[in-house]
């Protein structure tokens, strides 16, 4: 099967037609377009955080303080094509040992957002998708997710399910808590949609009693035990990790005291991956956070 042409993003104006609150600290943006758009599920847009007059005081001050222009803010599409185009933001809090400067962007997108604003966005693109002949390189799909790394993942997980019915995917979902979970519910459907093709467990790492909660849940972080229970055969396997990643001001603040930086969810997953013979072209990834 030949790989689909490349099509380079674009500026297109998009019109808010509904918000959906998935958490308590992230809303899914669902968005009319004027024209079909094209993309592979899994894949971004970009938002210019100049355009919005509410955000242009913090705009400023911050590009004051860091002596640069703001960028624009990527965020992955949870929509499979076919679907309305929508995108999952999570609010990014301030966290001084990940950045010295305040978030710009997802605060604003996750509660300042209503039906009928129009914003321009610039998309589709990114590499973190699932090959067009996803049945000839493998008969299973692991994601290992966490917090809003769920999002492509999501998106990719309904294209394959629909296209691809010979393959099997397995979601392992990491979480603080239970209402922290991104797309719960949509999740829970899918697995009972198609029981012998996907199968779902979450990890909720502050959250130590889970009895009571439906599905298969486990307390604490994603072990490399629990991965290699959840792979029976690696070689048919292709694993996609999305989540928090190795800041690059963590990356400068470790060099300057001359030690490494920390591990985060994504480094510490694909080590467990690696470890149970994953070899690197079988790992797909994606840093949030």
């Amino acid at each position: 099967m030949t790989e689909p042409r490349v099509v380079k993003p674009k500026a297109f104006e998009v019109v808010v037609t509904e918000v959906i609150q998935e958490t308590p600290d992230s809303a899914t943006l669902v968005f009319g377009t004027e024209e079909p758009v094209e993309y592979r599920a899994g894949q971004f847009l970009t938002i210019d955080p100049h355009q919005f007059k509410a955000l242009a005081s913090h705009t400023a001050y911050l590009e004051d303080l860091k002596g640069k222009k703001e960028l624009v803010r990527a965020y992955s599409v949870c929509s499979a094509p076919g679907e309305p185009l929508a995108i999952t933001i999570k609010e990014e809090p301030y966290v001084r040992k990940h950045s010295l400067h305040a978030p710009l962007l997802s605060p604003f997108l996750t509660y300042g957002i209503h039906p009928g604003m129009r914003m321009k966005v610039v998309g589709l693109t990114g590499p973190y998708t699932l090959p067009p002949d996803l049945a000839q390189r493998a008969q299973h799909v692991l994601h290992v997710v966490a917090g809003s790394g769920v999002v492509p993942n999501f998106s990719m997980l309904k294209d394959a399910l629909k296209h691809h019915p010979a393959v099997r995917h397995t979601v392992v979902d990491s979480n603080k808590t239970w209402q922290d979970i991104i797309f719960g519910e949509a999740l829970a459907k899918l697995q009972a949609s198609f029981p012998d093709r996907l199968k779902l467990v979450h990890f909720l790492t502050r959250q130590p009693d889970v009895s009571a909660l439906p599905g298969d849940v486990r307390p604490g972080r994603i072990s490399r035990e629990a991965l290699l229970s959840l792979v029976p055969d690696v070689a048919a396997t292709i694993a996609y990790v999305c989540g928090p990643a190795i800041t690059s001001y963590e990356r400068r603040a470790a060099l300057q005291k001359g030690v490494s930086a920390e591990p985060r969810f994504l480094e510490t997953t694909i080590g467990h991956l690696q470890a149970l013979g994953f070899p690197n072209e079988r790992i797909k990834r994606e840093s949030f956070g």
